[in-house]
Order: structure tokens, then sequence, then C-alpha cells
């Protein structure tokens, strides 16, 4: 299956609804971190705001976040960046009568909408997902070798068997990755996995359970804060293969955001939430397919940060994003959260990524 990219149309701007559109009403934020009332918030579709007679298209968004007229251009910013005296957009339809206006049907063929219902739109273990898989592997090659962002969002069960950590390396070492998302427990376990071969003490291949194998994980985590950092681990205690191994070696950059339970952590761990969030949305807002796999808060986090749309050499392309998970609750949970534009897929992840890297030839 060939992929071709789908042509994003833009708003005819010439129909009297935007051609007559006044323009956008701004007011100044009154202090750090407060918007001014009546403040416009952003979703997940490209956006456009009518200053001075024309238009102008948000060119990086995320839901839920305030656009701000600076420097000529829309930068849309999370309320916990808002400076007193920033101009905020203001306004709460997006027709155009306020100056602001949402695409939402960029990317259908020229004069047409998605349904507004269909059968067996929610996705689940009945789901057949045959076409879903060759749609994916075509989107892969095509991201490889047009010059595409593939950033992954993974939960430890990635790297809890021996198959699947290796075909995760795979993908990582034959370009198939810009970046990878997770939390301690993933890298944790990788590389307990390269320096003992267990996860949580279990071997990754034959599942035996080791003798004080409950002492793996945080005997490993001390052992890299002995070190100082996971690439000085990695060279002194010769680790060869794994996830966290393959980033370090192909200069994949992976962004580990804490959690209130973690061990340790690792040193790479951010543990301000929200330099997390901030070193997430740095990779996000390059990206242009997300796949994120068994971890619901990191995928929540990752889906509540992505738009639809991403501007690519001054080119709208859409932004794809997959949630897998062998549970039909953590798939779907994030479509409850508002991120309409996700495709999910119910599955192992492991087997998933073991299908994805045979299907690359890898």
């Amino acid at each position: 299956m060939s992929f071709i990219l789908p042509t994003y149309h833009a708003p005819d701007f010439e129909i009297d609804a935007l051609k007559n559109a006044p323009n956008v009403r701004m007011a100044p934020a009154p202090m750090d971190g407060v918007a001014p009332d009546h403040y416009h918030a952003t979703g997940i579709y490209p956006e456009y705001f009518h200053i001075d007679g024309k238009w102008h298209l948000a060119e990086e968004s995320r839901m839920d976040c305030i656009p701000v007229w600076e420097d000529g251009k829309i930068r849309i910013i999370e309320f916990r960046r808002l400076k007193k005296d920033q101009m905020v957009v203001l306004g709460r339809t997006e027709d155009g009568s306020e100056g602001i206006y949402v695409h939402m049907y960029g990317f259908a063929p020229k004069g047409e909408k998605d349904n507004a219902f269909a059968f067996r739109q929610g996705r689940s273990r009945e789901t057949a997902y045959s076409k879903d898989y060759d749609e994916l592997y075509s989107l892969l090659r095509h991201e490889k070798e047009n010059g595409g962002k593939i950033l992954w969002v993974m939960g430890p069960a990635c790297t809890f068997d021996n198959d699947s950590r290796a075909a995760m390396a795979a993908l990582i070492e034959n370009g198939y990755a810009y970046g990878i998302m997770a939390g301690n427990a993933l890298a944790t376990h990788d590389l307990e996995a390269g320096l003992l071969g267990t996860a949580l003490g279990q071997d990754i291949y034959s599942q035996e359970i080791m003798y004080n194998g409950h002492y793996n994980h945080i005997d490993t985590i001390n052992k890299v804060r002995s070190c100082g950092s996971i690439p000085a681990f990695i060279e002194q205690y010769g680790i060869k293969d794994g996830i966290i191994h393959a980033c370090v070696k192909a200069g994949v950059p992976f962004v580990l955001g804490g959690s209130i339970r973690d061990d340790g952590p690792l040193p790479e761990v951010y543990a301000d939430v929200y330099e997390a969030q901030n070193a997430m949305r740095k990779l996000v807002s390059e990206a242009t397919t997300i796949i994120c796999m068994a971890s619901v808060l990191h995928t929540i986090a990752t889906g509540n940060m992505t738009p639809s749309y991403r501007v690519v050499d001054g080119q709208v392309r859409p932004l794809y994003f997959y949630s897998i998970d062998v549970s039909e609750f953590a798939v779907n949970k994030l479509l409850d959260r508002g991120s309409l534009a996700v495709k999910t897929m119910v599955t192992n992840v492991q087997d998933f990524i073991v299908h994805v890297r045979k299907a690359m030839g890898l």
C-alpha cells in the first residue's frame, strides 16, 4: 500500500462570512499567568485569526491554550506562560463572526465533510485492524523517506518482553524514531534488562523469577545514579542493547517525565511536572506522527498538547496520532478527553511493536 499525504484545503476567505469578518478583538493580560475576561481557548484543528484585514493561521497549536498576538504572529501559549500585557485574543465563536475561524475539514476531499454518524465508531477488541496496520506501515515508510518525525510514547510493557524490546530498538536504530517519551519505569526496566536480563526481576525471555529479583531495578537505578547519567552508565557497564541504548547510540532524544511513585529516579527523569511538560511539548511541536503505547497518563498528556495538523516548510499537513493498548478503557480514555483526531488500536503492544518491525523489514 502506497501512502499519499492528504492535500490541505484552506478556507475560502472570499465567502461573505469570512471576507466581511471583523478584526479579532484583543486585550492585554492583566497579570502574569492570568488571561483577560472572554479570552479565546484553542482546540486541535487549524484556527485562523483576522487581524488588520488579513487571516493568520496559528502555526503551532495545542488544546486549551491562549492565542496571543506577538511580533506579527499568532502564538499559542499555556496559561502559566502568559505574561502581563501580552495581547490576548478574545472571542468564543469560531465561525468568523468574531474574527476567529476554526477549519475542521481542511483534509477532507474538497467540498466534503466527515460523516457526523456511523456505526462502530468506537474501537474494541472486536474491531478489524488489518487495514489500520497496512496504513500505519505505509505512513511510517513515508515519514522516514520524506523527512517526517515519528515520536513514540511508551509505557514499561514495551520493554518487559525480549522480542518487543529488540523490535523497538531496531526501529530506533533504523531511523523510525525522532524522539521517545516515557516515564522512569520504561527506562529503568530497559536498562535493568540490558544489565541483568530482567525486568522487575523476571527474565524478559524465559519469564523465570530470579532470586532477590525485586532488587534488580533499584540496583540498576542506584548504579545509574552513581555514574551520574544514563549515557555514562551505558558506557561504564557495557550495555549493548535495548531501547535507551539505541536512543543514546543513534542520538535520538528521550524525555522521561517523573511521577509521584517513582523509585530513584534515574538522573534524567524530570521531577518537576512543568519542566517535563515543557520538554515533552518541545518534541511534540515538531512531530508529524505520534504513536502512544501502553501508558494511559503519558498518552493523555501527549494528546492534550497535540493538534491535528502541523505546518512544515509553509505547508499544512495532518499530524497522525495513534493510541495502542490492550485495554479498551485506555484507548477510549483519550477520546473522552476531547482529542478526537486519535486513531486507536486495541491490541497487545508487545505484539504490535514486533509486527511493525517485521513490516519495516528490519
